[in-house]
């Protein structure tokens, strides 16, 4: 049985008990074929829960330290010595690039934990597609993105989502930008797009960049306001339902069922970002509006840059009928700008099973991360009003006794503490109280208590 010395104030111990096997593994104490203990024997061993083992684990089995055999629990797997060096390069690389911020405690909504990229499946995969492929991997492949791709994608949603697209109306893109740029094309607006307010900033600098014009619709922390949408100029309406970005709310049924019909009774197109909707924590997956779409007027938008990784630069959209003749008749001649190879490795990824395996285990580790943001929010002061929906990858604080958003976000960087608030995603003056959304993924569960604690003086 391993013997593990966890220091119980110190880093997770999930962190403590992954390095401790990794250690043993790359100094040969544990050497190939080894089997580890069950993960009920090792947690009953070191006196702690099973899902602490189960994430030590995870990560472990990620970056290629150890496989998992049916019936046969975990074994240690064969490390080359290249497989050792390619690891030793990459982890460094990672914790300098953390490291190299200006700020001590980043609480960023967009960061990512990125020791969560499946190293050890991508390059497997990507040897196995050169080896099978070869020099055919280097043509120029599907113009709207690889039809194996697409198919994985149609499988996932219908799945995961809960709706069935045929492979023929998704289009692979190179992240939201490019989908952006694409719909503007593709929807023929000199007008106007309806967008939240406040919303995902980098949409509304590239649509109002393109000359449209932006009509708001107002969102608080009691949900969108959608009564002046329906007379508005908008050709389309830009709204992140599941997990509003940045407050966190959540889109109201009577809400989605009213935006339904004002696309359907006007002719509007709902662009549907799904952005982070593989974290939800606790309850019941909260429906897209394109599985409630019985008119095809959503267009749907979905990342794996938020999943895997922002490097990748892999998303795709899914076209309504109508869209797609309109894309096939005058867009059709555009070539995918996602790497070929980049798109089979992440079919065979998402086909093979490793896409749900590594959303579970980074759901799990997000999760505790989450948990630990919000009791040190609660811990920090009961004045606060933490805007929660248990989903994604940052939350929402009011600070209801503040006045000045300025002066906080000031207070904070002299303690090193870099805060985003709610005034940099408006595009249109609003009567929100001063908030911050905080972003988790991106800091260890030690950072994350230390600078909610630094940042309140507790």
């Amino acid at each position: 049985m391993l013997t593990i010395n966890l220091n119980k104030g110190g880093k997770p111990l999930y962190e403590q008990i992954y390095s401790h096997i990794k250690n043993e593994i790359n100094t040969g104490n544990l050497s190939a074929g080894a089997k580890l203990p069950s993960t009920r024997a090792l947690a009953s061993h070191l006196s702690v829960s099973r899902n602490t083992v189960q994430m030590s684990y995870d990560q472990l089995l990620s970056e290629g330290y150890i496989d998992s055999k049916d019936r046969s629990g975990y074994i240690v797997s064969q490390i080359t010595g290249s497989q050792k060096a390619r690891i030793s390069q990459i982890k460094p690389a990672i914790k300098k690039a953390a490291l190299s911020s200006p700020y001590k405690y980043d609480f960023s909504p967009f960061a990512l934990d990125t020791g969560t990229f499946p190293y050890a499946s991508w390059q497997r995969l990507n040897r196995r597609l050169l080896s099978e492929r070869g020099s055919d991997l280097f043509l120029l492949g599907d113009r709207q993105g690889e039809y194996e791709l697409r198919q994985a994608i149609a499988g996932y949603l219908a799945g995961f989502r809960g709706f069935n697209v045929s492979p023929d109306n998704i289009i692979i893109c190179a992240g939201a930008d490019y989908s952006f740029q694409l719909l503007i094309q593709l929807l023929s607006i000199p007008s106007a797009i309806a967008m939240e307010n406040p919303c995902y900033m980098q949409a509304y600098r590239i649509f109002k960049g393109f000359g449209a014009d932006i009509v708001p619709i107002p969102v608080t922390p009691s949900g969108h306001d959608l009564s002046g949408l329906e007379k508005s100029n908008a050709a389309a309406v830009y709204v992140t339902p599941s997990h509003q970005y940045p407050l966190g709310v959540i889109m109201s049924a009577s809400k989605r069922k009213e935006l339904l019909d004002i696309a359907a009774k006007t002719g509007k197109y709902i662009i549907e970002d799904d952005h982070d909707s593989e974290f939800r924590y606790k309850g019941r997956l909260i429906p897209a509006l394109k599985e409630l779409d019985e008119n095809d007027r959503v267009i749907y938008l979905g990342t794996f840059s938020r999943t895997i990784a922002p490097a990748i630069r892999a998303g795709y959209m899914v076209l309504p009928d109508s869209l797609l003749k309109v894309y096939k008749n005058r867009f059709s001649h555009y070539a995918s700008t996602v790497s070929r190879i980049d798109q089979l490795i992440l079919a065979a990824f998402i086909n093979e099973g490793s896409y749900e395996r590594h959303l579970n285990r980074t759901r799990k580790l997000y999760r505790a991360k989450h948990d630990v943001l919000i009791n040190a929010i609660k811990e920090a002061g009961s004045n606060l009003r933490i805007l929660d929906e248990d989903a994604g990858l940052f939350v929402t604080v009011s600070f209801p006794d503040i006045n000045n958003e300025k002066d906080i976000a000031a207070s904070a960087l002299n303690k090193g503490i870099r805060l985003y608030g709610i005034s940099e995603f408006l595009f249109e003056k609003s009567d929100l109280p001063v908030s911050f959304a905080f972003g988790f993924a991106g800091l260890s569960e030690s950072d994350i208590k230390d600078g909610i604690r630094l940042l309140f003086g507790s």
